[in-house]
């Protein structure tokens, strides 16, 4: 008779916590090897952790919305089969957090001061890094998640809240007394003197501005006026919003925008997708297409494939393409072809099937989702002309596919100039201005239009 700890598992380099969100055994309930104890979300998928054993559960170390360091353990199994009821006299071991790893902390150099113990995820202190914020007021911002700790949305509502050269108290200030706020003004001459019946009311504005910064950090009461439905934003969606407003707050966005002739693709792809899936077992969609003609380019213009840090340019030697997938719930969420230049248009069909099977059916893996270099996004899949993108951090540059429609185009020719139908698309690039300059994302958005206008249509696949 004995007890097997489940731990938290490790799901990637740079995930240190998970957040707990469901619960499907309880204790007393027995569980068999490799069957679903728990549902857990990091800040790029959910996951399920299965039993290491097969046994009765016999305790839950945390409760759902708990924030759990990698590592802890998160319940115990007892493998006879039977449950007991815990004794007073024989006390169980407590779950003791894992010491992150020293690199996790690593983007953040600014030394922890003699005697802290709050635990920072490395995602909020690459945040704080890069606000600015030093370790000594991070310290003192209140946090949501499990035993204080601060969350991701905690750190950036501070920084939306947050003005320049604001440092927090660990306490409020006395109110200031009210004889020397008079004396202060009248000597300084900005002020008549007051009389005893203005006494009060300068009394009440002197302290108004602490009054003020109080107010505004406790919800108030919001009543809406007409027919009015409120929805809770769900987990993913508050997610994608930080993500966003964080995007747009780092990056200077630039969009540009060309059209491409993608008749001859859309004519070989029409002639051999029978055969394709026939001989290769999967569909084959644009997508594929689209991410080899993308991977082609970058080749020619390396710097669209970097991030920023500070003030140095990180130009990614490997081609790891991110494709943004729509999910049953109508989110989206960007699941990473790696080493895409190393893969034939075989293999990029077979994983952009996969991965995107994977995410309708919430079978991601955690490092599915991790270490793209640039990100491709197809809105012409919800009928969109075209877009204006907003860039996946910390990625440069990210490109919009619109929607292949035909159109009367003007053909030029040696005979003359013609009308005919022809298969247009827009594509739109959004591009970090202090990296990428507009000459460069333009030309690197239109050397992907004329490879897919160029496409071979004695092409073999």
């Amino acid at each position: 008779m004995s007890l097997v700890d489940l731990v938290m598992p490790k799901m990637g380099e740079s995930i240190m916590e998970a957040t707990i969100l469901k619960w499907l055994k309880q204790p007393g309930d027995t569980v068999k090897q490799d069957e679903t104890v728990l549902e857990i979300a990091t800040d790029k998928v959910d996951s399920e952790v299965p039993s290491v054993t097969e046994g009765v559960i016999e305790e839950l170390l945390f409760k759902v919305n708990d924030v759990v360091p990698i590592g802890s353990v998160i319940a115990r199994i007892r493998t006879n089969g039977v449950a007991t009821q815990p004794a007073a006299n024989n006390p169980r071991p407590q779950a003791i957090p894992v010491t992150p790893p020293v690199q996790a902390a690593a983007a953040y150099s600014q030394p922890q001061p003699s005697g802290a113990n709050r635990f920072y995820s490395p995602l909020v202190l690459n945040i704080a890094s890069s606000e600015g914020i030093p370790l000594g007021e991070l310290e003192n911002i209140p946090g949501t998640g499990h035993e204080g700790r601060v969350t991701k949305r905690d750190i950036l509502q501070y920084v939306s809240e947050r003005k320049p050269g604001y440092r927090p108290q660990a306490s409020s200030p006395a109110p200031t007394p009210a004889a020397p706020v008079r004396q202060s003004m009248a000597s300084a001459g900005t002020q008549p003197a007051l009389t005893p019946a203005q006494a009060p009311r300068q009394e009440t504005a002197a302290q108004s501005p602490a009054s003020q910064t109080t107010a505004s950090s406790t919800p108030q009461p919001v009543s809406y006026s007409g027919n009015v439905e409120i929805v809770e934003m769900d987990r993913m969606r508050r997610l994608i919003a930080d993500h966003m407003v964080r995007s747009k707050h780092t990056s200077p966005h630039v969009t540009s925008f060309t059209e491409a002739d993608v008749t001859h693709l859309v004519n070989w792809r029409e002639k051999v997708k029978k055969d394709f899936e026939k001989r290769e077992n999967t569909k084959l969609t644009f997508t594929p297409l689209f991410i080899e003609a993308i991977v082609q380019c970058i080749k020619q213009y390396p710097l669209i494939n970097s991030s920023l840090d500070g003030d140095r340019i990180l130009i990614k030697k490997d081609l790891h393409i991110g494709m943004a997938t729509a999910l049953p719930s109508g989110n989206l969420i960007v699941p990473v072809i790696r080493y895409a230049d190393q893969l034939n248009l075989v293999g990029l069909a077979k994983q952009v099937n996969t991965l995107a099977e994977n995410a309708r059916q919430n079978r991601l893996r955690p490092e599915d989702t991790q270490g793209g270099t640039f990100t491709m996004t197809n809105v012409g899949t919800f009928g969109s002309l075209m877009g204006t993108p907003i860039i996946n951090q910390p990625q440069v540059a990210i490109l919009a596919i619109g929607a292949i429609k035909k159109r009367p185009v003007v053909i030029e020719s040696a005979e003359g100039d013609a009308i005919a139908i022809r298969h247009m698309m827009y594509l739109s690039l959004s591009y970090d201005h202090r990296i990428v300059d507009g000459s460069l994302g333009a030309t690197f958005l239109t050397a992907v239009a004329r490879h897919l206008e160029n496409f071979p249509a004695d092409r073999s696949f």
